[in-house]
């Protein structure tokens, strides 16, 4: 049974958090977890997915709307994870009433993003060795 919620980082969640971000972020891509877990997690709203209880996809957002830290486990990629946890970030933001979403996409990722109603702006820059691009999407 796969379960989407929308959590705080803390006693309850932050293990699981950290289980799907170090297995994606630090141990797939290499980044260093210092970069990862840059201090914004405790004031950022989070969505934690889990599969029969165990944490398999996450993404945040901070309360300046900036969304990032997407992250699926490898074997449950493909299923379309990353879009609703995307879309539920981008609903807390229509609830909060925010005006805009905005995210640094990996370049294999513009399309994902793109259709999910991001338009790229600005140019690329590099951030942990990773070259993104800013993306956003209004809201009304």
């Amino acid at each position: 049974m796969i379960s989407l919620n929308t959590v705080a980082f803390d006693a309850v969640n932050e293990a699981g958090i950290r289980h799907v971000r170090i297995g994606v972020f630090v141990e797939e891509q290499g980044v260093d977890s210092a970069i990862d877990f840059d201090g914004l997690d405790a004031n950022a709203i989070h969505v934690l997915v889990t599969s029969d209880n165990k944490p398999i996809a996450t993404g945040r957002m901070l309360e300046d709307g900036h969304i990032g830290r997407i992250a699926v486990l490898k074997s449950f990629r493909g299923q379309g994870l990353g879009a609703r946890v995307m879309l539920s970030l981008v609903e807390e933001a229509q609830n909060r009433g925010y005006k805009r979403v905005y995210l640094g996409a990996q370049k294999y990722a513009v399309g994902f993003y793109s259709g999910l109603g991001f338009v790229p702006y600005g140019e690329e820059y590099i951030e942990a060795g990773i070259v993104p691009i800013s993306m956003q999407r209004m809201l009304n």
